[in-house]
């Protein structure tokens, strides 16, 4: 009986962490590499998560020689969940490299934001909005797609 209770509860837990098109986005704010904050705001058309690092690897690797503010012009912003890296890890190393990369990185250093959205294990989510309701959601397992897929937006 309270295997059946469990297997129950997971399974709604995961239905309730399903977005479906139409859904408001509720707005939330994040700091990035920086420390400057973001503001999850109606002007975002474009929400990536990464979960994990090989997620955030993607990114890295779609955002790779394009110039600085190239997902601003697209109304994109890049939220990484970094939870489950060590603290000593993110202040010595990972924050200093993220530093240097020319696009801004929102960081969700307590898993506060980023179990909102069903992003997988070592991909990308796309989040496509519209006045911070969601229109579709795509998931990107492989660096060019992303890129592909970023390159086709028109700035606006």
């Amino acid at each position: 009986m309270k295997a059946a209770t469990l297997l129950l509860l997971c399974l709604l837990s995961s239905v309730a962490l399903a977005m479906e098109p139409g859904e408001r986005l509720a707005p939330w704010t994040l700091l990035d590499q920086f420390d400057a904050p973001y503001t999850l705001n109606d002007e975002t058309h474009i929400l990536l998560v990464a979960r994990d690092m090989d997620g955030a690897k993607l990114v890295n690797a779609a955002l790779e020689g394009q110039p600085k503010g190239y997902l601003e012009q697209r109304q994109a912003v890049f939220l990484a969940d970094i939870s489950r890296m060590p603290s000593v890890i993110a202040t010595l190393f990972a924050l200093p490299k993220m530093r240097d990369y020319n696009y801004r990185i929102l960081l969700d250093r307590n898993a506060r934001i980023a179990p909102r959205y069903p992003a997988g294990e070592s991909e990308v989510l796309w989040l496509q909005l519209e006045d911070g309701q969601l229109l579709e959601q795509k998931v990107f397992k492989e660096a060019a797609a992303l890129k592909q897929a970023l390159d086709s937006v028109q700035a606006p």
